[in-house]
């Protein structure tokens, strides 16, 4: 599961979970061996480029990595307890007052379909909320859309077409 591609954005008068209330607990993450975290120490960088490649995205420079990491206003992600890695992780930059958006939300192959993108989402987008920000966005692959439509996202709420800028390769002759 990865983010990129279509627009999508939260609605907020449709929020499909109660404030607080999640469908994995943290309890519940603990005892199945995971840990919460928000804060980029401890993140290996390495590891978590490892999952980004793991799930089709293309190997970044880790420095770089690093750099966007410190300009993220909200970040979590998941630490396995017996490995020290990372196995899911989500991000939102923004403006820190109306708008937001999410981006590189992935699950390590290995670990989907146990609930944990589902944790890192409704965690993230209830920090997001908290802080008052209710235009909250995120690119999608066409293929996982299925799995933000019950977290409250929807594709081009409003009929709103996103664009995003693109510069062409000059075809060789």
């Amino acid at each position: 599961m990865f983010s990129r591609g279509i627009i999508s954005n939260f609605r907020t008068p449709t929020l499909p979970f109660p404030t607080c209330k999640y469908s994995v607990s943290d309890k519940d993450l603990e005892s199945r061996g995971f840990f919460l975290r928000r804060t980029i120490s401890d993140l290996n960088l390495d590891h978590l480029n490892s999952v980004f490649v793991a799930v089709g995205f293309p190997r970044r420079d880790t420095e770089k990595i690093k750099l966007a990491l410190e300009h993220t206003q909200s970040i979590l992600w998941v630490e396995h307890k017996k490995s020290q890695k990372p196995v899911a992780f989500a991000r939102a930059t923004g403006d820190g007052v109306f708008n937001a958006i999410i981006w590189d939300v992935v699950v390590d192959p290995s670990f989907q379909g146990i609930g944990l993108g589902k944790a890192v989402m409704e965690r993230l987008v209830e920090e997001l909320l908290e802080k008052g920000i209710c235009n909250i966005a995120l690119y999608s692959e066409p293929r996982v859309l299925g799995f933000y439509r019950p977290l409250g996202f929807v594709a081009d709420p409003d009929g709103i077409r996103g664009m995003v800028y693109s510069r062409k390769q000059k075809k060789k002759k």
